[in-house]
């Protein structure tokens, strides 16, 4: 993949962006968050659109010269529509917590009460954290999983919802392996006349291709990541029905933010357009057994997992019974030097620092984008196996970049 026009201007970083893709093309991305988008996204999210400026919405905006700029946002729009059945859709955040953003702006005052999950448990940032800004505006407290089963716990999520009586409940989760049952949810939050805020951020695609239950006509927002399982241009989205529309839109803009990333939501409107192809259910579906055939080689090589498996395209590894002096930060660095890149990451009871946690993170969407199959990423499990066994050990490490580097060229990427 060239950038000549880059390099005619500045070659440090048209360096910089071709090792990136070099990067790509010989390590494994197991980041849960994180594809690889087709050509046509990157295209377009690298088109012309990139100079044009369109505050407002297709048919009304505060600037001149959009009438290509609305074509391709009510691209995205009515394909966002088709995949995922909402009343009315915003395709403007410039990422999924900005879309997390509008729903509290839109329907909260400061201080008003949120219940969210645990960031030790799976949750996200934006759904309360201190250091965010939803902990810094509103008056938040958080629900677990159950530390036994891993599973979310319903009962003690109504439970919380009757004593804390939240203005918005938050559901979806950025580390949590498991099926989401929206409609349990729905009842807590009912029962205490609250909102239901559903984030599927990680599980977007998943949704989109009916690989996991959609939350959309169940909860009274869904807010979502454009660019992770999906694989369309980065960025968020909100869903919401038509009693909400234009409280959201406003909370958008001019509430939270100024003008649309038009050249991503290009490549929002392409990725849709891809998504709505019937291989994209083959894709999710690949995706989820990828992960699945992972996470039991894992639990066969000793391995525990947070809920003792999955539901979608993650594995959560406690790294505290099998590797008791081994953090997820360690093995983390060990097995990037090695080709495999993901994340260390807390786990439900953790007893380390969030920098430095007791787990890791693994997710097959690209893996599956570059056509890996289930034998595929058991190979995976027994590479990851290996350098965590033996995290110091240099001739492991260099033997594992080996195998890395086969599977990577087996699976070729941007050829």
């Amino acid at each position: 993949m060239e950038h000549e026009h880059v390099r005619d201007v500045d070659p440090a970083v048209a360096d910089a962006l071709e090792g990136e893709v070099d990067r790509q093309r010989e390590s494994l991305q197991m980041i849960a968050s994180e594809n690889h988008v087709s050509e046509a996204v990157l295209d377009a999210q690298g088109s012309a659109l990139t100079n044009k400026y369109a505050e407002g919405y297709p048919g009304s905006r505060y600037y001149g010269g959009c009438e290509f700029a609305d074509e391709v946002e009510q691209h995205a729009i009515d394909r966002a529509q088709e995949l995922f059945g909402a009343d009315h859709i915003n395709v403007q955040p410039h990422s999924g917590t900005q879309a997390n953003q509008a729903v509290y702006f839109a329907m909260l005052e400061p201080g008003d009460k949120i219940l969210s999950l645990d960031l030790t448990h799976g949750g996200h940032l934006s759904h309360g954290h201190p250091a965010n800004f939803v902990g810094q505006l509103y008056d938040v407290e958080q629900y677990e999983v159950d530390a036994e089963t891993g599973y979310l716990d319903y009962e003690g999520l109504a439970e919380h919802a009757e004593e804390f009586e939240p203005d918005i409940i938050v559901s979806g989760y950025s580390a949590y392996p498991r099926e989401i049952e929206w409609g349990r949810i729905q009842a807590a939050a009912d029962s205490v006349d609250a909102l239901h805020l559903a984030d599927i951020a990680h599980i977007t695609g998943l949704v989109a291709a009916g690989v996991h239950d959609s939350p959309v006509g169940i909860a009274d927002f869904v807010t979502g990541s454009t660019h992770k399982t999906i694989r369309a241009g980065r960025g968020g989205i909100v869903m919401c029905d038509e009693e909400y529309a234009d409280d959201i839109d406003a909370a958008v803009f001019p509430g939270g933010q100024g003008g649309p990333l038009m050249h991503n939501i290009a490549g929002k409107a392409v990725g849709f357009k891809e998504a709505l192809a019937p291989e994209f259910e083959d894709y999710a579906e690949q995706t989820v057994a990828n992960a699945k055939a992972l996470g039991e080689r894992l639990v066969e090589n000793g391995f525990s997992l947070v809920s003792g498996g999955t539901d979608n395209h993650l594995v959560l590894v406690d790294l505290r019974e099998s590797h008791p002096d081994t953090s997820g930060g360690n093995a983390e660095e060990a097995l990037e030097d090695a080709g495999i890149v993901l994340n260390g990451n807390t786990v439900p009871g953790e007893t380390r620092s969030a920098f430095d946690p007791s787990g890791i993170r693994v997710g097959t969407p690209a893996l599956t984008t570059r056509g890996f199959d289930e034998d595929d990423c058991r190979t995976v499990a027994d590479l990851i196996t290996r350098v965590i066994d033996t995290p110091d050990d240099e001739a492991v490490l260099a033997e594992v970049r080996e195998d890395v580097e086969s599977l990577c060229d087996a699976n070729p990427l941007y050829e």
